[in-house]
């Protein structure tokens, strides 16, 4: 069992009520890890902490944080055992999955180190002779991050990594899901020598969640909050954030389609639907969740995806390799045998895998899935996935913009330019064409739209997200004034 503390001010803390919370295990109940219940006072005092440090933190040099954050990527990379060990317990999630979270995870350091050079601005020309007109972009101020649990330890850095480079300094809120896996990445920071401050961690039980998020937003030094997330508790995040005017980068939920045109190389498609539909037991919020596919293909690809799904280990991965392993909760189990026995009910055929007793699923395939079904609307967030045939690029690319979602998609057609035109034209943020709909790398605008969300992470985009852009003149010449 993992007992962790918090991090306040560069001290490891308990919370002032000396209350806990545990995190058991979703496959046997164990105790995964006992971490500290915060008090609205803690989390206050959490962003004094980090508001204190900003003034030094944003003052120091581009190459100085650049060197930490590099170190901090090397570090992060080298503790990869402890993340697997803390996933495997806190969340079920197989070692493969883990090992490419801090592979990722990594990266986003090493991407956030490259930026530190990057964040300028511009020269505009100004009508006022002589002035000198700027257009430059600072650190905002404090900024909270709020990680989910399945992704843990990539969405644990995108919370933070390039609000450090740019200058702000962060509390990051550990997901009550997997505190042990989000309190590593602070490990790895302090261990690289980020000063006192600078990050700050807090862990809090779930009934607490929502006084914690609200006094820390309301917190004048926060200026930005990051959530990634249900859109349930996305929505509750945004109308917080407008209560107190504090703007807000939102990443939720998805319904990622993959749309497999008559012309797709099948072979490669199967390759794409297995892993974007299957990664992490589909508990990924760029998941594929709808397999939108042309009737004249439809059989072949049904037969050689069902062939690959079954083949897919599956176990608790604290035993041994698996690529299948333990969803989070049982919640997910009966969200997703509710969705088959609907789906059957009115219509559809099992092709593989089926309903479940436990936390470890099968991988699962519905055929025939129509509109009225409610795995065609609903995220699953679990291994189990609706085909739906349709007739033409017009059917396809309307059965792939069916749904309040916009995050990521996937388009597989040999003609390159067709399957772009299909992609153009899919409501998402993130679109692929010839590959899966579960990909992200540091550099990259990362967001969606609709009800995914709205903002970016990554690259340029994060420097917009995390700074402000201030307007500064230098009148260089006498200036004449009508009166």
């Amino acid at each position: 069992m993992n007992d962790i503390r918090m991090l306040i001010g560069g001290e490891k803390a308990t919370s002032a009520s000396g209350k806990t919370f545990e995190r058991r295990n979703p496959l046997d109940g164990t105790v995964a890890t006992r971490a500290p219940a915060a008090t609205v006072q803690d989390a206050v005092t959490a962003v004094d902490a980090a508001a204190k440090a900003f003034p030094a933190w944003s003052a120091m040099g581009p190459g100085a944080r650049r060197a930490l954050l590099q170190k901090a990527a090397m570090t992060l990379e080298a503790n990869a055992p402890k993340f697997i060990e803390a996933m495997a317990a806190e969340t079920g999630a197989a070692g493969p999955w883990a090992g490419f979270n801090v592979h990722l995870a990594a990266g986003m350091l090493q991407e956030a180190a490259a930026i530190t050079t990057q964040i300028g601005g511009e020269v505009i020309p100004s009508d006022v002779p002589g002035s000198l007109a700027m257009g430059l972009r600072v650190p905002a101020g404090v900024v909270l991050g709020i990680a989910p649990w399945n992704a843990p330890v990539i969405l644990g850095v995108r919370a933070i990594a390039t609000p450090l480079a740019c200058g702000n300094t962060v509390v990051l809120k550990g997901s009550e899901l997997c505190p042990a896996t989000h309190g590593l990445i602070i490990e790895a920071l302090q261990e690289a020598g980020l000063p006192p401050g600078v990050v700050n961690f807090v862990t809090n039980a779930p009934a607490d969640a929502a006084e914690i998020v609200e006094a820390m937003v309301s917190h004048p030094a926060v200026r930005r909050v990051n959530f990634t997330g249900s859109t349930k508790v996305g929505r509750i995040i945004a109308q917080t954030c407008a209560k107190y005017l504090k703007p807000a980068i939102l990443e939720l939920g998805g319904k990622a389609p993959m749309v497999v045109l008559d012309d797709a190389d099948l072979d490669a498609a199967v390759d794409g639907a297995v892993f974007g539909a299957f990664a992490n037991s589909g508990q990924i919020c760029m998941s594929t969740e709808r397999l939108v596919v042309d009737d004249k293909v439809a059989d072949t690809f049904v037969a050689k995806l069902a062939a690959r799904a079954v083949g897919l280990p599956l176990g608790d991965p604290r035993k041994g390799p698996v690529v299948l392993g333990s969803v989070v909760d049982m919640s997910t189990v009966e969200r997703c045998n509710a969705m088959i026995d609907d789906a059957l009910a009115k219509g559809a055929t099992l092709v593989c895998g089926g309903k479940s007793d436990n936390t470890l699923m099968p991988a699962t395939v519905l055929d025939h899935v129509t509109s009225d079904m409610k795995i065609y609307h609903d995220e699953s967030f679990g291994p189990v996935k609706p085909v739906v045939r349709v007739h033409g690029v017009e059917a396809a690319i309307a059965c792939a913009n069916d749904n309040p979602y916009g995050l990521s998609a996937a388009v597989f057609g040999r003609d390159v330019a067709r399957a772009m035109q299909v992609a153009q034209r899919i409501e998402s943020g993130i679109c692929h064409v010839n590959g899966p709909t579960v990909h992200d790398e540091a550099q990259m605008p990362f967001g969606g739209t609709k009800d995914s969300g709205y903002g970016r992470f990554g690259g340029k985009a994060g420097i917009e997200a995390f700074t402000e852009l201030r307007w500064i003149t230098v009148q260089t010449t006498p200036r004449h004034y009508p009166f």
